[in-house]
């Protein structure tokens, strides 16, 4: 399910001092199963050395148009006709600006104006101050690239090398990676809104206490990212969990079922597939204390009055929308026994077309997972894997089943 597997990237490096970055991101595509042919400017070997990039590559770098290395002296040709794409990160003003004029006078730039435009995709990864990105003419040049056919991935914000703090920082190392899987990927769910729902939530007690569980919210996470690399414009109603929001991902963060149901029922106006893998706490406290509840040693416990939480998933699978085949809806079940019987009494009682089991206490808060998919025609098994070839796998299920959207 590795979109890199096999993948051969010709990762390109201008002059900044972000080419630090380059020898851990040019280590992680190797990991991911590509391989890695290094070009670098003149200005990039300011920051950083060939000798490394070789080194990490397993590859000799190329830094000149008139490497006498080819056979034909023509490194700009052979070089950009091998690759699946080219990646240049870190890209400076100075080379967004090259490409923009078509310039020539270097091998990068050279062999970027050169490659197969409809075969070779050129990916940048912008690096520079935040007054250089924010300069109306870096703008109309990075507009300029994109409408020429480059995929400009945006730039990060914080701290930066000068001193000043800002947009212009290059991506991380693990955040081009997924950009570039993303980009790869299949667009199974292209022209499609998908919601998604993921970890716990939180009813309050008190002020300092809560009836909350286990879940950690990585599948739902890692359904939302695979669902955005399928070509999907997705939202993500998260409970309160620590994790990183997927790239390209919108993410709305709640605390309580109420909530939730609140932020599920605006957002699943415009959806065309609703995924409810939020373990939703099914009961609240009646009447949560305004202050901390406190034991006064007579030994009397507190007696807690519950009321059950609206069915968010039962509720949005009856809505109007979802009964006319306009919106899907896919529900999780975490069961702790039993998963078959559970997961296919719960798929009938919510309404929805397709439910995903698993065993919750083995899943919980851990990188991999089994799921049991239940429809109307039967179940079948996705094996043991990680939660991300899991998600992958889902979201093709998913795509399988649905109509295209309509426009």
């Amino acid at each position: 399910m590795n979109e890199l597997v096999g993948k051969h990237i010709v990762l390109g490096l201008s002059g900044g001092v972000a080419c630090y970055k380059a020898a851990d991101l040019c280590r992680r595509l190797i990991k991911e199963g590509a391989t890695v042919q290094v070009v670098m400017t003149e200005a990039a070997e300011q920051f950083i050395t060939p000798v490394t990039m070789q080194a990490l590559s397993g590859r000799v770098v190329y830094g000149s148009q008139w490497d006498a290395r080819e056979p034909n002296n023509m490194p700009h040709i052979n070089l950009s006709r091998e690759a699946d794409a080219i990646l240049v990160a870190p890209c400076s003003a100075d080379f967004v600006a090259r490409l923009v004029q078509g310039r020539a006078d270097e091998l990068l730039s050279l062999l970027c104006l050169a490659r197969p435009a409809q075969q070779v995709p050129l990916l940048l990864a912008p690096a520079m101050n935040r007054e250089m990105w924010a300069h109306p003419a870096t703008q109309r040049n990075l507009a300029q690239v994109a409408q020429d056919g480059a995929v400009v991935l945006g730039v990060g914000n914080g701290d930066q090398a000068c001193g000043e703090t800002g947009d212009g920082r290059m991506l991380e190392p693990d955040e081009i990676v997924d950009e570039l899987g993303a980009f790869f990927a299949p667009k199974l769910l292209s022209g499609h809104t998908v919601l998604v729902t993921a970890g716990p939530t939180f009813e309050a007690i008190d002020p300092v206490r809560g009836i909350t569980n286990l879940s950690s919210g990585k599948m739902g996470f890692a359904i939302a990212r695979a669902a955005r690399e399928a070509g999907a414009d997705v939202t993500l109603v998260a409970g309160p969990v620590h994790l990183p929001t997927p790239r390209g991902v919108r993410r709305v963060n709640v605390q309580s079922a109420q909530e939730m149901l609140v932020a599920v029922d605006a957002i699943a106006q415009s959806a065309s597939i609703f995924i409810a893998t939020a373990a939703v706490a099914d009961w609240r406290p009646a009447a949560p204390s305004s202050e901390k509840i406190k034991k006064d040693g007579s030994g009397q416990t507190p007696t807690l009055e519950f009321v059950e939480n609206t069915d968010i998933l039962a509720t949005v699978a009856q809505s109007p929308r979802a009964v006319a085949n306009e919106l899907y809806c896919v529900g999780f079940a975490a069961e702790s026994h039993d998963l078959l019987a559970h997961a296919t009494a719960k798929r009938a009682r919510k309404g929805v077309p397709l439910l995903v089991g698993n065993i919750g206490p083995a899943t919980f808060g851990k990188d991999d997972n089994a799921l049991l998919l239940v429809d109307a025609q039967g179940h079948r098994e996705l094996p043991h894997a990680s939660k991300r070839v899991l998600a992958q796998q889902l979201i093709g299920e998913i795509a399988g089943r649905l109509q295209p959207p309509r426009p």
